[in-house]
């Protein structure tokens, strides 16, 4: 399919200025028996006042153009080691902001690899040429230790085959986590998955109402019956129904944040090692309804789970884990509406097969219909989605992925019925877009990858990975990657004009 793919626009490379302030615990990170905290803080006190006054407003010089209101974090810091300062000591707010520098470091969000972006349109249109549209693109950032979070950039698309990406330069800010409220249906849903149903957890979910938060949790636990209490397996399903919703959470951004500034840092125990490979696509729910959601990967260290997150204006994020026999592998893909009044999604749930799975009136993905399988040659280890389907006249268009000699990965594309989407009406018999000599090498060598793309003005825009290190954009009319398909046996030849 040479040719038929353009690369346009500039090129994203990873940014070690883009920094975010984290919690910095001395000795916390070596191979010691304790940490140095409780010593580290009492030398602290022990400095005159001039002296410390002086730390203080030299650090706030240096570092407060960096980051976001940077007194408030020294503060929540100082908070979070407070209680390795004796309770006979009364420290000043002057101390306690020191204490909080002291315990804190800058991470460089994306010092290691910038990759795997999707693009939805952006909240706001205004201001724009005859043309022009301006997206959100979702980038998977990569720093210190491989630890991923989710970043974002704008761009506008547009006339012809123009794209400007805003500028990303300014302070970042990882947002203010918030309790949310939890679905009984969800939690329910995880406890099948982890086959904790018992007599425990059921009493449990007879007493909660629909929706839910912490504290009506915790009253419901209290009011288990005694011989329930007595039972071998209570204190693990205990456990696990607390670690269950704490796997839920909200983060809220200040209005005045812009999205390029905005990070979604890994908040639980399940995205402890990352949270990677976000799809976010705009969707409606078939009456007036829209908003946008981003399925991802959690990654503990261990595990990887697709969790989704959940927002209506790109402000507010609410995160939650996905449930169901096809939500156990990476790189689950929503449909942008349902279909047949079925909410649909794309997934990979043995690892290999591009699967169409359904969402149950349980909140459960059920298993895969298989819809591609691996079958040519570029593909044969194995294929999967690169984003959201996506809607056009002649069908819903899948932007793939396969993986071949070399563990090559290229991007191609399939074309599913837009009534019966369990039907692949065509594919390229090629790839769409491949590495070349620029691409090739990275942090993963021999790999390009998409989150997901988007129609505008009758082309496919697509942002994509390459070698897991940098961004690219390309662009096809959508007339010739359609005309360029092969269709399926059974199914007509499609008319494209």
């Amino acid at each position: 399919m040479t040719g038929l793919a353009v690369r346009v626009g500039p090129i994203l490379t990873p940014d070690p200025s883009r920094v975010i302030v984290k919690l910095f615990v001395p000795g916390e990170d070596a191979a010691q028996t304790r940490t140095r905290a409780a010593a580290l803080i009492e030398r602290i006190t022990l400095l005159g006042h001039d002296e410390a006054t002086d730390m203080l407003q030299q650090t706030l010089r240096r570092y407060g153009g960096r980051h976001h209101d940077l007194e408030s974090t020294f503060a929540h810091h100082y908070d979070l080691v407070r209680h390795r300062i004796p309770r006979d000591i009364d420290l000043p707010l002057l101390a306690r902001l020191l204490v909080g520098a002291y315990f804190s470091h800058e991470y460089a969000v994306e010092a290691a690899a910038l990759c795997n972006p999707s693009m939805a349109p952006h909240p706001d249109q205004s201001g724009l040429g005859p043309e022009q549209f301006r997206v959100v693109i979702s980038m998977r950032q990569i720093g210190e230790g491989h630890l991923s979070s989710i970043g974002f950039a704008t761009a506008v698309l547009g006339p012809g085959t123009d794209l400007t990406v805003s500028d990303r330069r300014g302070p970042l800010t990882t947002g203010r986590r918030l309790d949310t409220r939890h679905r009984r249906d969800t939690l329910a849903a995880g406890l099948t998955d982890d086959e904790y149903d018992n007599e425990v957890s059921a009493t449990v979910l007879r007493s909660l109402p629909e929706h839910f938060d912490d504290h009506d949790l915790e009253r419901a636990l209290a009011c288990l019956p005694a011989d329930l209490l007595t039972r071998t397996t209570t204190q693990t399903t205990l456990e696990r129904l607390r670690r269950a919703t704490g796997f839920e959470y909200a983060v809220t951004f200040p209005a005045d944040v812009p999205l390029d500034r905005m990070v979604l840092w890994p908040s639980t125990a399940a995205e402890s090692n990352g949270m990677e490979d976000a799809r976010l696509v705009r969707v409606s729910d078939g009456d007036g309804n829209s908003g946008y959601r981003a399925t991802y990967t959690a990654y503990d260290g261990r595990h990887v789970r697709s969790h989704m997150l959940t927002s209506d204006d790109l402000s507010n994020f609410d995160a939650t884990p996905l449930h169901g026999p096809a939500a156990v592998n990476k790189g689950m893909a929503l449909f942008p509406r349902p279909v047949g009044g079925r909410t649909l999604a794309l997934c990979r749930s043995d690892g290999e097969t591009i699967g169409l799975t359904t969402l149950d009136g349980h909140n459960r993905w059920q298993q895969a219909v298989p819809l591609h399988i691996p079958h040519r040659a570029w593909e044969l280890i194995q294929t999967g989605n690169c984003g959201s389907p996506i809607e056009t006249a002649y069908g819903w268009l899948v932007i793939t992925h396969g993986v071949g000699p070399m563990r090559e990965y290229v991007i191609g594309a399939i074309l599913l019925d837009l009534d019966h989407p369990h039907q692949v009406i065509s594919e390229l018999p090629g790839p769409l877009l491949t590495p070349d000599a620029t691409e090739r090498e990275g942090y993963v060598p021999n790999v390009v990858y998409s989150c997901g793309g988007l129609v505008h003005a009758g082309a496919l825009w697509l942002p994509y990975g390459a070698g897991d290190t940098r961004i690219g954009f390309a662009h096809v009319q959508l007339t010739a990657l359609i005309g360029a398909m092969r269709r399926r046996p059974g199914h007509a030849a499609l008319s494209v004009g």
